[in-house]
């Protein structure tokens, strides 16, 4: 019986903490996705959690009856079944994750709060005895079980540790950048199109010089340090900052660390709207970095085809780029299809003729607001025609790539925006004598607007697509109502509750003649 009993409590105040930790996962996950703060990582606990959370309170409470009142050789069986099922389950939904949690410092920090912490819970449990005993089991058993508590937890606990790393990192980069007086830093911000803009920037200035540009979609304010203090060489000469914001004063922030000497402005529009509120505010947000750079004496380039952009400044103070001839850049007599698009570049009385493997008129722009900048700091026109003829499409943003049963991709996963949606859909359009389909769950963070723009998406579809899949049976319902309401067949729409459903539903449809359309692969805290 003894050795029963010490398997017992082996189970309890070992193997319970450790399966609380495996399912802390997915709330750090969320966390992470979530920029860590709490009012968006409640939300999708609220959303998508707390449904499951009937689960959780199963195992729990069926633990608690078996410790109580099971004979003691079962209850250890039982217990060591149940907390073994559940740190697989926890193993299964990381690997199965679109956006898989990564092993960041701070989450290292998160996990040793969290073992800590359930280590004195358990300590407390194992030396405690009778009333006090059965009571901090309970409390054990909740933060064991409540993994948002925990995690929220962990975050409050560790909260002064990481202001403190945040600002030494902070301090280190301002430090670095002071010490190259000689840099040129350039600003890319919008509501969308910053990260395509960036990446072709960096390209274009690279014919001339030795160029650094914040990876991936590292956007934020820690991003941008991680970026200084990593990346930056003595040799470098520009540095291309990418800066993203989801609430005033966001892009101050980074420009009061990086004090930048050139911007461009992508785009203004109904974006983030859930923080935002207005697109007032995401306009007075993006023009922090205008703001900015003109206070240190720089120039500022704007897209003039940005309608909410326009009717909010005066054109005289920047440098105008877009598809307007009375612009300083002009795009105009745009053609594309399979081998990209063709162009001519229009400026200081000058035109060039410009061949890219970029799909879309809005990389189109994106490519002349760069060939602006490019152009400004003294590219020549023979090296910007060669690197743009040179450029790739940035990875998941209008990317055509081979897929199924020899069918083709149009890999827009990383769009997340109204017009850049509606393009990509005109993009498919161009697919002539082909079968279309579209694989979205549709858009995000909209606020109020969300609703209609995702309703607009289904209409555009509808008109285009021959086969639409929906992703996240609830999510995609304004998708789903936008299509039928133009008399789309709805044995040609269907609605997958993942993308490898959805990927497994194009399989059986999908041949040579066939192309897809990837419409923002969202991560896991927005599927439901």
């Amino acid at each position: 019986m003894k050795i029963w009993l010490f398997l017992l409590e082996f189970s309890l105040v070992v193997l319970l903490p450790i399966s609380g930790l495996f399912a802390l996962t997915r709330q750090f996950q969320m966390l992470q996705q979530n920029s860590y703060f709490p009012s968006r990582y409640g939300g999708w606990v609220k959303t998508a959690f707390l449904p499951a959370m009937a689960g959780q309170i199963v195992l729990a409470v069926l633990l608690f009856f078996l410790v109580l009142k099971a004979p003691v050789a079962l209850s250890v069986m039982l217990c060591a079944f149940l907390l073994g099922f559940r740190i697989a389950r926890a193993v299964s939904t990381q690997k199965k994750s679109i956006k898989k949690l990564v092993f960041t410092a701070r989450i290292k920090r998160l996990y040793a709060t969290a073992a800590v912490w359930y280590l004195l819970l358990a300590l407390a449990v194992h030396f405690s005895k009778g009333t006090l005993s059965s009571f901090l089991f309970l409390f054990l058993m909740i933060f064991v079980f409540v993994t948002p508590l925990t995690a929220l937890f962990c975050r409050t606990v560790n909260a002064p540790l990481e202001t403190a790393v945040s600002h030494w990192y902070v301090r280190d980069a301002k430090r670095i950048l002071r010490e190259r007086p000689d840099l040129i830093v350039i600003g890319v911000t919008g509501s969308y199109g910053k990260t395509s803009t960036k990446f072709i920037l960096s390209r274009l200035l690279s014919e001339k010089y030795n160029v650094v540009a914040t990876p991936q979609s590292f956007n934020t304010p820690m991003g941008v340090v991680r970026t200084i203090r990593q990346d930056l060489q003595p040799q470098t000469q520009i540095f291309i900052c990418e800066m993203g914001a989801k609430n005033r004063g966001d892009i101050k922030e980074i420009c009061d660390i990086v004090h930048p000497r050139y911007g461009v402005i992508t785009s203004v529009g109904p974006q983030h709207l859930e923080t935002f509120r207005t697109v007032d505010n995401v306009f007075a947000t993006k023009f922090e970095l205008a703001d900015a750079v003109l206070q240190n004496g720089g120039e500022v380039f704007v897209n003039g085809d940005s309608a909410e952009l326009m009717r909010r400044i005066d054109p005289s103070r920047y440098k105008v780029y877009g598809t307007n001839p009375t612009f300083p850049f002009c795009a105009n007599g745009l053609t594309c299809g399979r081998n990209g698009s063709a162009f001519t570049l229009s400026f200081d009385g000058r035109e060039l003729a410009i061949s890219c493997p970029l799909l879309g008129m809005h990389s189109v722009l994106n490519l002349t607001g760069a060939a602006a900048v490019a152009l400004t700091l003294g590219v020549s026109d023979r090296d910007l025609c060669f690197a743009s003829a040179s450029l790739r499409p940035t990875e998941h943003r209008l990317e055509l790539k081979p897929w199924l049963n020899g069918s083709l991709m149009i890999d827009d996963a990383y769009n997340a925006n109204p017009e850049g949606c509606m393009e990509a859909v005109r993009v498919l359009s161009h697919f002539e004598n082909m079968q279309k389909v579209i694989i979205t769950p549709g858009l995000v963070e909209l606020g109020d607007k969300e609703e209609e723009y995702n309703t607009k998406l289904g209409i555009a579809a509808a008109e285009i697509c021959d086969i639409i899949i929906l992703v996240g049976k609830n999510r995609s319902k304004p998708i789903y109502d936008g299509a039928i309401s133009q008399g789309f067949a709805r044995d040609r729409l269907h609605v997958a509750a993942g993308f490898q459903e959805a990927a497994a539903i194009y399989a059986a449809l999908a041949d040579a003649n066939t192309v897809a359309l990837l419409e923002n692969d969202l991560p896991d805290n927005y599927l439901y």
